[in-house]
């Protein structure tokens, strides 16, 4: 993304300290690059599960790849932000954030986003929200996931303690639960009738980020 893109979102939102975040956020995280490529322009509606402050959204609308965007996040918060970027950017009729936990997904079918989210629910409650979310995709429609990946690397362990910091600062809510392994994110998806792809994701971080993408069958 080029420079001028990265700051026009950031001057979208309110404060120093969310623009710095946000411009950092896109100028070294390869996650909204690799959702677009995912869902290739398509015209399908997309349901960002855990969208924050809706980063991803006003990234698609930068590339000419925004569909109709739904966010939800529990956060009120982060939602608040994410609607007041929205409006001074115009986009009130395409993109919408909802406060709503992720049990509260609404009657759409299309593509859907689960991006570093996952590691904060329990196990069963992460295979719930896959089972959910494969039932919410439109029959060429893709489910992208950024997690990170529980394993033995420096990287995981790096991950978790950048975790427990996020805890115990307060910055994420209620904190990390569950650090699942690849196998239990591919396995109840391939089961669905789906294909994956795992790959890392990284960026410029430390931490142990993977991306899966998860289409049906031909």
């Amino acid at each position: 993304m080029e420079h001028l893109s990265r700051q026009r979102i950031a001057d979208l939102y309110d404060g120093y300290i969310q623009r710095s975040y946000v411009r950092g956020k896109l100028a070294s995280d390869p996650v909204y690059a690799a959702t677009a490529e995912a869902i290739n322009g398509s015209a399908l509606p997309l349901l960002d599960i855990g969208c924050g402050i809706g980063l991803l959204g006003l990234y698609l609308h930068t590339q000419g790849a925004l569909p109709q965007y739904l966010g939800l996040d529990h956060d009120e918060r982060k939602i608040e932000a994410g609607m007041i970027a929205v409006r001074r950017a115009g986009l009130e009729q395409v993109m919408e954030l909802r406060q709503a936990d992720a049990e509260a997904m609404p009657p759409i079918q299309g593509h859907v986003a689960l991006l570093d989210m996952l590691h904060y629910l329990s196990r069963d409650a992460q295979q719930s929200l896959l089972a959910r979310s494969v039932q919410h995709l439109a029959p060429n429609g893709v489910l992208v996931i950024r997690s990170v990946l529980r394993d033995s690397s420096w990287r995981f362990h790096a991950t978790r303690a950048e975790e427990v910091w996020l805890r115990l600062s307060r910055r994420i809510r209620g904190g990390a639960q569950h650090f699942p392994c690849a196998e239990e994110l591919r396995k109840p998806l391939e089961a669905a009738g789906l294909t994956v792809t795992t790959a890392p994701l990284f960026g410029f971080t430390p931490f142990n980020s993977y991306l899966m993408v998860a289409r049906w069958r031909s």
